[in-house]
């Protein structure tokens, strides 16, 4: 469950974990993918010792974060609207509270997480002074990965009305984990993952999440899948200025890193090199871990790569 609850001015609430040093002056909000939630650290060893304090918040419908009425379109925009909301709240309170001052922060978004990333440094520039894009698929329209099949479905769920593309996705959703347990296969595909959840606590640490993932049933989930289904996902990658790092796995078969080419064509301060990690898959994340938070918080840690 998340260590903390915050409420946005609308009355819904953000359920938050953190981890690392709550005392640095540094922060770095993760993004999690879907499905996922906020009680994830890809790397606890890492983020431990890096003097960082990373923020990983549910996203509405997942964990302890309040859903958005049934009658309201989920979007990109909206998720990192709320992120916005909560970063300008902690600013504001440690201003007024005299601690550590808070000005800007990193953001790291870990597939479809990263859309969300993305988002938040477009539509709110003046808090985000670096991003790191992980594993996160283009636009289909782009970068084809969506199976045909799941198109025609996308086509038909954007002409419904909300309440009933929402409730139609939802029963489509629970046949994923029709004992109410989800496993890891949900993030983790190939060999090359197989062989990442040997490490330490990994597995662990991935199934937690997932579970918390479904503490409302598949509502999360589905509002997820419905935010960028639209061509438009709410922002301009034109808008993103800070600088961004691109990881991708080489062994990834669900998003390949022919995605973070394509980023890395659209964003203007995308790091010209796209880093691709040798024997790893969608599961990425983990063993990258350290050289995300090089990029996101370059004061602290160490400076080997991966």
């Amino acid at each position: 469950m998340a260590d903390r609850l915050v409420n946005l001015r609308d009355g819904r609430r953000l359920g938050l974990t953190a981890f690392g040093d709550p005392a640095t002056e540094r922060v770095v909000v993760f993004c999690h993918p879907a499905p996922g939630a906020g009680g994830f650290d890809p790397d606890p060893a890492v983020t431990s010792s890096w003097g960082v304090h990373l923020v990983s918040v549910d996203r509405p419908g997942y964990g302890s974060s309040t859903a958005l009425p049934d009658d309201l379109r989920p979007s990109i925009g909206r998720w990192a609207d709320d992120l916005g909301e909560y970063v300008e709240f902690v600013i504001e309170q440690a201003r007024e509270s005299g601690r550590t001052p808070l000005h800007r922060i990193g953001v790291v978004g870990w597939s479809a997480g990263g859309r969300v990333a993305l988002a938040l440094a477009a539509r709110f520039p003046g808090l985000v002074d670096r991003v790191a894009v992980v594993a996160t698929p283009a636009p289909d329209a782009e970068v084809r990965w969506i199976p045909p099949e799941l198109a025609r479905l996308s086509a038909e769920l954007l002409q419904q009305p909300v309440p009933v593309a929402k409730q139609r996705l939802r029963e489509m959703l629970r046949a994923q984990v029709p004992d109410g347990v989800p496993g890891v296969e949900l993030l983790a595909d190939g060999a090359a993952d197989l062989a990442l959840l040997d490490r330490a606590g990994l597995r662990g640490r991935l199934e937690r999440m997932l579970q918390h993932a479904y503490d409302q049933g598949t509502v999360g989930l589905a509002d997820d899948l419905l935010s960028y289904l639209p061509e438009e996902w709410g922002f301009d990658l034109d808008a993103v200025r800070a600088p961004t790092l691109l990881v991708y796995g080489a062994k990834d078969p669900i998003v390949p890193s022919a995605h973070g080419r394509w980023y890395r064509k659209h964003l203007p301060n995308a790091q010209p090199k796209l880093k691709v990690v040798a024997r790893a898959g969608h599961l990425v994340v983990a063993p990258a871990w350290e050289r995300i938070l090089q990029h996101v918080d370059p004061q602290h840690g160490s400076r080997s790569d991966v």
